[in-house]
């Protein structure tokens, strides 16, 4: 009987994530996995993401939920091409999974590909899927020691996406203090601000977009 061991699991996940991303590179497609608790707001993010750039780039999203295909349907709505991934209990998406998901999505018709990962701080970020950058997202509602807490998924981001800001007045989610724990464990990530209410934050979020777009693909 063969034991399958955590590090052979990680590596067989490796080696199809290059598998992966070596699609996306063919099809010049840009894949970003989004990482946060559940509840933080990434499915908000992605309509009001869709509405900023969608005359700019053709985008999808695959969706990870453990169960249900409702976030899905909100994206589809908000004019993205949706593939729903539930995992039955699994807490992360694994790069097996998004290639078989890739195989519903059209590839050849997009831009911008976003993973909306399983709501979960810990065991995403050690998951490599392929995408060319991992963005941490995390709400004013959650309080400030996620970053502290979770340190792992900031250090691997791309970047990070504080969310329902206009809530601010409303909680004791101290932003500065939040703000110096993100630079103490990743000194180099930027942090977008944002809320889906006012618009705050989302035309810088969506500028780093297309700019990650252009240093992917010189485009």
């Amino acid at each position: 009987m063969k034991v399958i061991v955590g590090k052979d699991l990680l590596t067989a996940n490796a080696n199809q994530a290059g598998e992966n991303r070596a699609r996306f590179n063919a099809g010049r497609v840009v894949a970003v996995n989004l990482i946060s608790s559940p509840g933080s707001g990434k499915t908000t993010l992605l309509e009001k993401t869709a509405a900023l750039l969608g005359a700019d780039l053709k985008m999808g999203v695959i969706v990870g939920d453990l169960y249900t295909a409702r976030d899905a349907e909100r994206v589809a709505q908000a004019g993205l091409t949706a593939v729903q991934i539930n995992t039955e209990g699994l807490c992360h998406l694994t790069a097996n999974m998004v290639a078989r998901a890739l195989a519903e999505m059209p590839l050849a018709e997009l831009d911008l590909l976003f993973i909306e990962n399983v709501g979960n701080l810990v065991c995403p970020a050690a998951f490599d899927l392929g995408e060319h950058a991992k963005v941490a997202v995390l709400s004013v509602a959650e309080g400030i020691d996620k970053p502290a807490k979770y340190p792992g998924v900031f250090r691997e981001a791309g970047a990070a996406v504080i969310t329902k800001a206009d809530l601010l007045p409303y909680t004791d989610f101290d932003l500065p203090a939040c703000l110096h724990d993100l630079k103490e464990i990743n000194g180099r990530l930027p942090v977008f601000v944002t809320s889906a209410k006012s618009g705050r934050g989302l035309k810088e979020w969506c500028g780093w977009l297309k700019a990650l777009a252009g240093e992917v693909y010189g485009c």
